[in-house]
């Protein structure tokens, strides 16, 4: 976004007479413009091939009932420029999520064509800044990475927009659908196979734009990639028994990873352990959970003690939570003798808290990390490498709230869709150290999203030896986007029919 010419003429004579510049004047670069783009020519290597695309960062409204702008999303757009045939050339719609997290995390972190500057398993590294990513799925498919309203340089335009129209499951859902649906026409993409892809809450949205997108815009997409997905409204709630018990694998993995576990567990390897704690939870924690004070006494014992020993907690305190293990006293306890705390998003991050004593950390270890290198890597490359100018703040997470949560049951939303649309294909991408959206619960979700069985062969899940964002660790950044793209290609048809 440029200056317009009234502020360029207002800068040119300050630097003249050095008189100030009027408020007006200034506060014209910290208004977002509903429609603006700049594109910029790049290159990168993937896979051994130069990869030359265009790159568009911009806003495109978003309209309100009266035909005027409510709303303007800022995106940026990357499209391969040697592709003579778009009709064939697959399209990924990117969403992060929060609610009120802008998409930075996968752009630059993930599988747009720069990466930010970081070591190999994820930690900062100064001076911030942005390489080339050779893992990059542009050779396989343009992008879009969009930001919701109010997370990065989106904002609401009008003093009359209702806040309802964009704080809320469904309300997110239906605005995005139509600007996705204006993006698709204005680009000439309708023939393209497209892609949703979200990352945590951005799951929950990009399950419901799959059902919204077929109902109430005609457009049928052919896969949706939910990375460390949230519960869809198919897992049980939050700090439930059920919930809990189900972290008990996730639990096993961290403890394994800091050396907690006893040393007949410890010697094994992570993936000969984990289908071993997997089988215990669902065939004897679940069951001995559910029937609460009528388990009798030898049981109880007997499921603490297996518990204590997958988890590397205490067998009393197990008994001390009536068999269940909240995850806030989980990354507070297990290090507790070491004087350290283990990170929520990634739990092979370590903290240190003002105090050992207590029954939840200070803070998370692992975002705490992250912040570090994401917020300087994105303005510097939103800025200075794609040449977008604006002095409005970028929101890594901005002002969304209160956000409606009613009818959270976009699982249900994505299910439906796969019914009737036989060319669908659904991939969760899970980190086996997530301890917010933790991988055992993904597979749940899995299971009960198609409890009939009807539509297995549509669904993929791939675990990973890294966290809520498994693509900062650069083992997983090459093996998960190599599983996109095995995924675009599985479920491309070109053309070849598709029914029941």
């Amino acid at each position: 976004m440029k200056f317009s010419y009234s502020a360029l003429i207002g800068l040119f004579i300050l630097f003249l007479t050095g008189f100030p510049v009027s408020e007006e004047l200034i506060a014209q670069s910290r208004q977002l413009e509903a429609e603006s783009a700049v594109t910029t020519e790049g290159q990168v290597t993937i896979k051994g091939e130069r990869v030359r695309y265009e790159a568009t960062a911009g806003t495109q409204p978003v309209w309100g009932e009266d035909g005027n702008p409510v709303a303007s999303l800022f995106y940026v757009y990357y499209r391969k420029t040697d592709v003579s045939d778009v009709a064939n050339r697959p399209l990924v719609f990117s969403f992060n999520g929060g609610p009120g997290s802008a998409s930075v995390w996968m752009h630059i972190g993930y599988t747009g064509p720069r990466f930010l500057k970081i070591d190999d398993e994820g930690n900062p590294v100064q001076p911030y800044g942005v390489v080339e990513n050779n893992h990059s799925i542009l050779d396989v498919a343009d992008i879009v990475y969009i930001d919701p309203v109010n997370t990065g340089f989106s904002r609401i335009l009008s003093e009359d927009a209702d806040r309802d129209d964009f704080f809320g499951v469904n309300a997110d859902i239906a605005y995005l659908a139509e600007w996705i649906d204006n993006f698709v026409t204005r680009h000439g993409r309708w023939t393209s196979p497209k892609y949703l892809k979200g990352e945590s809450y951005g799951t929950t949205r990009v399950s419901g734009l799959a059902r919204r997108l077929q109902s109430a815009h005609w457009m049928f997409v052919n896969g949706v990639i939910l990375v460390s997905p949230t519960g869809l409204g198919l897992e049980p709630p939050a700090m439930t028994p059920r919930s809990q018990i189900l972290k008990l694998p996730y639990y096993a993995a961290t403890a394994w990873y800091h050396d907690a576990l006893s040393n007949d567990l410890q010697q094994r390897d992570l993936y000969d352990i984990l289908p071993e704690v997997e089988q215990f939870t669902i065939d004897e924690y679940l069951p001995a959970v559910a029937k609460g004070g009528m388990l009798n006494s030898a049981e109880r014992e007997r499921i603490a003690e297996t518990v204590s020993r997958y988890s590397g907690i205490d067998k009393q305190h197990i008994l001390d939570y009536n068999l269940t293990i909240p995850t806030s006293f989980y990354w507070k306890e297990l290090l507790r003798d070491e004087g350290l705390t283990v990170g929520r998003l990634d739990s092979r991050y370590r903290g240190i808290d003002r105090m050992n004593a207590g029954t939840s950390y200070d803070h998370d270890p692992a975002l705490t990390a992250w912040n570090h290198a994401f917020t300087p890597a994105i303005n510097y490359y939103l800025r200075e490498v794609l040449g977008y100018e604006t002095d409005l703040q970028y929101n890594i997470f901005g002002p969304v709230r209160p956000w409606d949560n009613s009818n959270d049951n976009t699982g249900i939303d994505l299910r439906r869709a796969m019914g009737e649309n036989p060319f669908l294909h659904v991939m969760v991408q899970s980190g086996y150290y997530d301890g917010a959206t933790d991988y055992f619960s993904a597979k749940y979700v899995l299971w009960n999203m198609d409890r009939s069985g009807r539509v297995q062969d549509r669904l993929r899940f791939e675990g990973y030896r890294s966290g809520h964002m498994m693509y900062l660790r650069q083992e997983d950044l090459a093996t998960s986007n190599e599983h996109i793209r095995e995924f675009i290609r599985e479920s491309t048809t070109n053309g070849e029919s598709a029914r029941y």
